[in-house]
């Protein structure tokens, strides 16, 4: 797999000297090996090995240094596909139930953070979802009818109410409440760095995975290419893009390119309201929210290619793009790009991750947590996965499972 991102990022300079980890130099065995030290592999990890199990984490490269780097903190419930539409899908039940762990999974990645020993800038949020045209309103306001019928807490707004607060109108808007917002790099890093601290996570950077074989008695023998082995009873992928384990055999994915800058810290935030994420209902969507020291993190121009845009010249003109969007909301902010980049991203075709055991492989798992909420969906595939892992049932495994009707061929 060829790079996950181009142009200057902007994360790493919140943590300039992130703690590293030696690479697997002798071979080991372990209770789980996951592999992947992006968002999906660190909260696997933690949570597996905060249950007691003996775990390692192993990266190819450095701990947050693929997809997570290129992510932009936003947790938030609602996803690409709307609970309107997901009910429509797979059913009011199923649909309110994968919602409503969504919901959860926000609180549990607030709960981690509050743990961890150096501030990964989780803060609660609300979230400002604007109707991009007036053909869009009926279609919010059924999504709105549909979040309030299933307890969420959310409130509809009127052109109104949205001039009232902000510095510019939309046709109209769902306020969505029980979000947050978070510094993935720094995230990333602290829950690696306590579960190694704290509950044993035996952590490995610059350690390719280059096979995967079951030995006789079940054991799953990873072997890299330094030459040491990892032997493990289960081993979770947790991998930004789609395993070589699973291509073409399984999981239908896509993968897209997007586009991000971060402005120059705002000295005056007053026209932000709230602070809230703001995002939109057209697909693919522009998207914005506020950084610590007040900077804007804007994106969106999703493209369908497989690879991110490796050329100054085309970043530059997305960059513009996206500047001129923040602008037009917040025409009193300096919204000159001080970062930007682009970054490939694997999508669902059904809009929902893959989490679950390998149906043709057993002990072996996959949280691929594709799409815009990919943050969240880890959180949800710990869980699942360690209830899986521990022998249990999970109420969410059959609507996110690697055998789910949605993935089978047609």
């Amino acid at each position: 797999m060829k790079d996950l991102h181009e142009g200057r990022m902007y994360w790493q300079e919140t943590l300039p000297h992130p703690r590293t980890y030696p690479a697997l130099r002798d071979s080991a065995d372990v209770d789980a090996a996951v592999v992947g030290g992006g968002m999906s592999g660190a909260v696997v990890a933690y949570v597996l090995a905060s249950a007691g199990l003996r775990t390692a984490l192993v990266e190819r490269g450095g701990v947050a240094a693929g997809s997570s780097l290129a992510n932009t903190g936003l947790l938030q419930y609602c996803n690409d596909i709307m609970l309107s539409e997901l009910i429509g899908r797979i059913g009011e039940r199923d649909a309110v139930r994968f919602y409503r762990a969504c919901a959860e999974a926000v609180q549990d990645l607030g709960a981690i953070a509050s743990a961890l020993p150096i501030d990964a800038e989780y803060r609660p949020a609300s979230s400002l979802y604007c109707a991009s045209t007036d053909q869009d309103v009926p279609k919010l306001k059924r999504e709105y009818e549909a979040l309030k019928t299933a307890g969420f807490d959310v409130e509809y707004w009127e052109p109104e109410q949205i001039g009232a607060r902000y510095p510019f109108r939309k046709p109209g808007a769902i306020v969505t409440h029980g979000d947050a917002q978070v510094n993935p790099y720094r995230f990333v890093h602290a829950v690696v760095d306590e579960a190694a601290a704290r509950f044993g996570l035996q952590a490995h950077e610059q350690t390719d995975i280059v096979a995967h074989e079951t030995a006789g008695d079940g054991t799953h023998v990873l072997r890299t290419a330094a030459g040491p082995e990892l032997r493990a009873k289960h081993v979770v992928y947790a991998v930004g893009y789609e395993p070589e384990e699973l291509r073409g055999r399984l999981i239908r994915s896509e993968m897209d390119r997007s586009s991000v800058i971060v402005t120059p810290p705002q000295r005056e935030l007053s026209p932000w309201y709230g602070r809230y994420m703001i995002w939109e209902t057209a697909r693919p969507y522009f998207y914005t929210r506020l950084t610590e020291d007040g900077r804007v993190i804007a994106g969106g121009y999703d493209e369908p290619y497989g690879q991110p845009l490796a050329g100054h010249n085309a970043r530059d003109r997305i960059a513009e793009k996206l500047s001129a969007r923040v602008q037009e909301l917040f025409p009193s902010f300096d919204a000159r790009p001080d970062y930007e980049w682009n970054a490939t991203f694997a999508r669902s075709r059904d809009d929902l991750p893959f989490i679950g055991e390998d149906p043709k492989w057993p002990r072996v798992y996959y949280c691929l947590g594709y799409g815009g909420n990919g943050t969240v969906y880890s959180m949800i595939g710990a869980g699942l996965l360690r209830a899986l892992i521990l022998g249990r049932k999970h109420p969410l495994a059959g609507i996110v499972g690697l055998d789910r009707p949605s993935l089978q061929p047609s």
